[in-house]
């Protein structure tokens, strides 16, 4: 992940003619791809672009193994892609072969996640850790021990997301346990950290996060790296931390649903949003690092302007965990939430 969340689903709908040619049905992170971009595909190829949100990778993957979702594009993180393609839920869309592929970076090429890279090209990539409002919260924020245990200030004022997958990964690299671990003694370690923590939290949301800090409603929140940024740029007083023992890394990417009614306008829509000039102008909107070639003269969020995208600490990326290790992660949020 890695996001602009929204309480509402986002729908955009460009149409340049009263009877379009096509359409495409997008479903992906709330407020993640350019309008912009959006609007410039549909005028030039005379489709109607439709697009709704989802909030996490759960929901996603719920909606394409439910099948005949009717989207064309969507947008899972790295180890939720690697889930639907053992699962056959995208299609091969000989994402190799296209010109899209050409302009990834070599370093992003071919991951584990889609060794062929058949089905899918990258869309963006960042890390998530916890943020602070820097006006109600002065202390240090070189570890997580600050988020997960907090004192002071930070007591009943801090806040999860609403979904275990990035929270329990800080967790575990908090405490040195490995992602994916299927050791229930490792495990029970986490649980026991996050119960300890749980009288020091205001909410387990993953919406109206940036307003959330803004308003002092919590001083610390778990987010992300890009929305950090924009909120900074925003003047929102807040700051990602830079944590010793890391960050958790993740990649977003253009999948295939499977039997998608629109697989054609569904590549070229990701060939369009590929190129060095589009790739920049999806760059400087998102926020978020881009995987593919850009204009670097063109990039608005620099070394220099945007520390929060060029961490100097380690970054790890979650991991598709075994059925034993994901009931794990899934009974110690379930027991953190009763």
């Amino acid at each position: 992940m890695k996001k602009y969340l929204a309480a509402t689903a986002l729908a955009l709908c460009f149409s340049t003619a009263a009877q379009a040619e096509g359409q495409l049905n997008i479903y992906a992170w709330a407020e993640s791809i350019s309008p912009a971009l959006i609007e410039k595909f549909s005028k030039e190829n005379d489709v109607k672009v439709n697009v709704d949100s989802f909030t996490s990778n759960e929901d996603l993957l719920t909606k394409l193994q439910a099948g005949s979702s009717g989207y064309d594009i969507a947008t899972p993180s790295q180890h939720f892609l690697r889930v639907m393609i053992d699962q056959d839920l995208i299609e091969n869309f000989g994402a190799s072969k296209l010109k899209a592929y050409e302009n990834i970076e070599e370093k992003w090429r071919n991951q584990w996640w889609d060794e062929t890279q058949d089905y899918s090209i990258p869309l963006a990539y960042g890390t998530a850790g916890f943020v602070v409002n820097t006006e109600q919260y002065k202390g240090p924020t070189d570890s997580f021990k600050y988020f997960f245990e907090p004192e002071g200030e930070l007591k009943g004022k801090i806040a999860l997301l609403s979904y275990p997958d990035e929270v329990i990964g800080a967790a575990q690299l908090y405490l040195g346990v490995p992602f994916c671990s299927e050791d229930q003694a490792e495990m029970k370690k986490v649980l026991d950290l996050l119960m300890a923590q749980k009288p020091s939290v205001a909410a387990y949301s993953s919406d109206n996060i940036a307003s959330r800090l803004a308003s002092g409603e919590v001083s610390a929140h778990f987010w992300w790296d890009g929305d950090s940024l924009r909120a900074r740029k925003a003047g929102s007083p807040v700051s990602l931390a830079m944590t010793k023992e890391g960050l958790v890394g993740w990649m977003d990417s253009y999948v295939v649903p499977k039997g998608a009614p629109n697989r054609d306008n569904a590549v070229k829509f990701i060939e369009f949003m590929s190129t060095l000039e589009n790739a920049t102008e999806q760059m400087n909107f998102y926020s978020h690092s881009s995987p593919m070639k850009v204009v670097q003269e063109k990039v608005v969020n620099t070394k220099d302007t945007a520390p929060e995208l060029y961490p100097e600490v380690p970054i790890t990326f979650s991991r598709t965990c075994s059925a034993a290790a994901q009931d794990l992660v899934t009974r110690v949020w379930t027991q953190l939430l009763q």
